[in-house]
């Protein structure tokens, strides 16, 4: 076949491996940013810089099942640290670099069915069934926030993390009072632990309702990434509407899914900006948590490698 196949070439500029930013892309492929992103994101339903990173982070996937180090993927991902690369792996795949191993997929969901395969090459699955954009925002904004939340917690004092501040705050009545920063942070937590263990299966998690921001930061790094998979799974598999009986609940108690995660991203966020008040109270400087501008700063440090 012969012709100038104007996808392939725009595909091509946001692959090049001397391509790190939008604008890169762009002058690549002989255009602006502006109508490169305009072309891609219409063809394809895929931001140049969110598709580079996702297929970038699947080439890094393949690699490590293949053998090779968490080092060297990073680099070759186009990441500046493997820290900042292991964060977006695990967020990415619901696992840290480290776990993979060769029975491991290495696609990830995609909008277009666009997907990297080894050893150079992009794959198109026709079948491809991709997750809703809003839902996985809002759960990913929720688990970053959160370890955000903890981390400037830490710049507290002990009497001021563990400090009551609301004296008889109740956000759920079954669930006892969260009067201190400690408090909130720590439901923050076990709130999803709990769920997902509810969801898999498992016993409830053993866990101190007194943890420091570091046993915190800990359990978190543990439970987001699992949370975040179970989502996208239950997308995958169009089951929202399945119901789960929660054996630990006594007596047991059905729940559907789809009511289980907004009742998780509700309470997250009216815990995540309780806690911002109480660490102004504290004299202590704090964002407003808006997701406008969690995405905005997201897509930056996409486009950047870091």
């Amino acid at each position: 076949m012969t012709g100038r196949d104007r996808l392939r070439e725009l595909l091509d500029a946001v692959l090049d491996e001397d391509h790190r930013t939008l604008a890169d892309m762009a002058g690549g492929a002989h255009t602006s940013p502006f109508h490169f992103t305009r072309t891609l994101s219409r063809d394809t339903g895929e931001a140049p810089v969110a598709m580079r990173r996702r297929v970038m982070l699947e080439r890094a996937a393949w690699h490590l099942k293949e053998g090779g180090s968490v080092t060297d993927a990073a680099w070759g991902a186009g990441y500046r640290s493997v820290e900042g690369f292991s964060r977006a792996f695990t967020r990415a795949f619901g696992r840290p670099p480290s776990t993979v191993d060769p029975g491991c997929g290495h696609w990830l969901p995609a909008p277009n069915g666009i997907h990297f395969h080894p050893p150079v090459s992009l794959w198109f699955h026709s079948g491809e069934h991709s997750m809703n954009p809003l839902t996985e925002q809002m759960v990913e904004h929720a688990l970053d926030d959160t370890r955000h939340l903890i981390e400037a917690a830490g710049d507290l004092t002990d009497g001021e993390f563990r400090a009551c501040r609301r004296p008889g705050l109740t956000v759920l009545s079954w669930e006892g009072r969260e009067e201190s920063v400690q408090a909130v942070l720590e439901r923050l937590v076990s709130s999803v632990e709990v769920w997902l263990a509810s969801i898999e299966g498992r016993d409830l998690p053993e866990h101190d309702p007194e943890a420091g921001t570091a046993a915190l930061l800990e359990r978190h790094g543990s439970v987001a990434p699992r949370w975040l998979a179970m989502v996208r799974d239950t997308e995958r598999r169009g089951a929202w509407n399945d119901r789960l009986i929660d054996a630990l609940c006594d007596p047991p108690e059905s729940f559907v899914l789809s009511g289980v995660v907004a009742h998780v991203l509700t309470y997250s966020a009216h815990r995540r900006q309780l806690v911002r008040q109480l660490l102004r109270e504290a004299g202590r400087p704090v964002d407003d948590g808006d997701p406008l501008l969690w995405l905005r700063a997201r897509r930056g440090e996409e486009g950047s490698g870091t």
